[in-house]
C-alpha cells in the first residue's frame, strides 16, 4: 500500500550584524549540513517503510534547531501506553498548582467507572506489566511512587488511579495548550465498554513528538519537576525498541506502548557530546511483536547514524 509522507523542514539562520565568532559560524555550518542531508534520511526511511505491509509513522525533531521530519505523522492511531506520559505531565502540573503534594498518598483500589455509563470495572492483573499494587488494595501509596510505576513499569493500575486523580479532561486541556491536541486521553486502561464503543486513547506521531518537545524545552513546570520527569523516563524498564538500535552509552528518556497489533516507542535520545533529539515511532498491523520491535530498533539505528554523520 502506498505510504504518504510529509516533510516539514524549518531551518532558521539568524544573521547578526558585524563579525561572527568561529563558534557561531560552525554552528550554522552544522545546521546547514543536517538540513541539506534530511532528504537522504527521508529516502532511506521511505524505502524501509514501503517494503513493509504494516503502518509505520515516524516523527523526528531536533531540540537545538527547528528541524523536523514527519512520515505519516498526522494519522491517528491507538496511543496504547504512550498516553501515560501526558498523564504524568498533568500530575506534575496539578502538583505545582497546589492541588496536592507528590508525597501525598492515594488509597489503592481496583474499581473504576466506565466513561460510557459509569458502570464499575476492575483491571486484570494478568494484563498488567506491574503486579505490585494488586497486593496493596486497601493500603496507601504516594502519588510520586504511582507515577514512577506508571512510567517505568507501565503499570495500568497506577495509571487508572492517577487518571481518576487528575481527570482525563484536564490531561486533554494540557495537551491542547502544548500544541499536541491530537494526543487524546479519553479514559483509563481496560474500560472495555468504552473500547467497544470506539472510545480509545489516540495520538499521532507529530502530537507525541510535541509532547516530548514541551517536556524538554517548555516552561509549564519548574526546572526541578521537569528534570524529575525526565529522570523517570530515563529509568524505563522496557528497552527493546528505540534503545535497542543505539549504542549502550546513549541514554533514552522514553515510553513504549503495545496492545494487540500495536507497538510504539517514543522519547528523547541523548547522544554523548551532541544535543538530544526527539524520536517517535508508531506502528500498527504487525502480527508478530518481535518483528515490530525489530523494525522500531532498525529505524532508531538509521536515525542515529544519520544524526551522528
Amino acid at each position: 500500500m502506498p505510504k504518504t509522507c510529509s516533510v516539514l523542514l524549518l531551518a532558521i539562520l539568524y544573521l547578526l550584524p558585524g563579525c561572527e565568532s568561529n563558534e557561531q559560524k560552525n554552528g550554522k555550518s552544522e545546521n546547514m549540513k543536517q538540513s541539506n542531508n534530511l532528504p537522504a534520511l527521508q529516502k532511506q526511511l521511505d524505502s524501509l517503510i514501503t517494503a513493509k505491509n504494516e503502518f509505520i509513522a515516524v516523527s523526528l525533531q531536533l531540540t537545538d534547531q527547528d528541524l523536523y521530519l514527519g512520515i505519516q505523522d498526522s494519522q491517528s492511531v491507538h496511543a496504547a501506553s504512550t498516553m501515560k506520559v501526558p498523564v504524568m505531565m498533568e500530575v506534575y502540573r496539578q502538583a505545582e498548582q497546589g492541588r496536592f503534594d507528590l508525597d501525598d498518598s492515594l488509597l489503592i483500589r481496583n474499581r473504576f467507572s466506565s466513561i460510557i455509563d459509569g458502570s464499575p470495572y476492575a483491571l486484570d492483573i494478568g494484563e498488567d506489566s506491574a503486579e505490585r499494587l494488586y497486593a496493596m488494595v486497601g493500603q496507601k501509596e504516594s502519588i510520586r511512587s504511582l507515577v514512577i510505576e506508571m512510567i517505568t513499569s507501565s503499570g495500568n493500575l497506577a495509571t487508572n488511579l492517577l487518571i481518576d486523580l487528575v481527570k482525563a479532561e484536564n490531561v486533554r486541556e494540557l495537551m491542547s495548550e502544548l500544541g499536541a491536541a491530537d494526543m487524546q486521553v479519553l479514559r483509563g486502561v481496560e474500560d472495555i465498554k468504552a473500547f467497544r464503543a470506539g472510545k480509545s486513547n489516540t495520538t499521532t506521531s507529530k502530537a507525541l513528538a510535541r509532547v516530548y518537545q514541551a517536556l524538554y524545552q517548555g516552561d509549564t513546570w519548574t526546572e526541578a519537576h521537569r528534570r524529575e520527569m525526565l529522570d523517570i523516563l530515563l529509568d524505563q524498564k522496557f528497552n527493546e525498541k528505540i534503545p535497542a538500535g543505539l549504542p549502550p552509552e546513549v541514554k533514552v528518556a522514553h515510553k513504549t506502548g503495545s496492545i494487540t497489533a500495536i507497538d510504539h516507542d517514543s522519547g528523547i535520545i541523548f547522544p554523548p557530546g551532541l544535543p538530544p533529539y526527539i524520536l517517535v515511532i508508531l506502528t500498527k498491523g504487525f502480527e508478530n511483536q518481535g518483528k515490530a520491535k525489530q523494525c522500531i530498533a532498525e529505524i532508531s539505528a538509521i536515525v542515529y547514524q544519520w544524526y551522528r554523520s
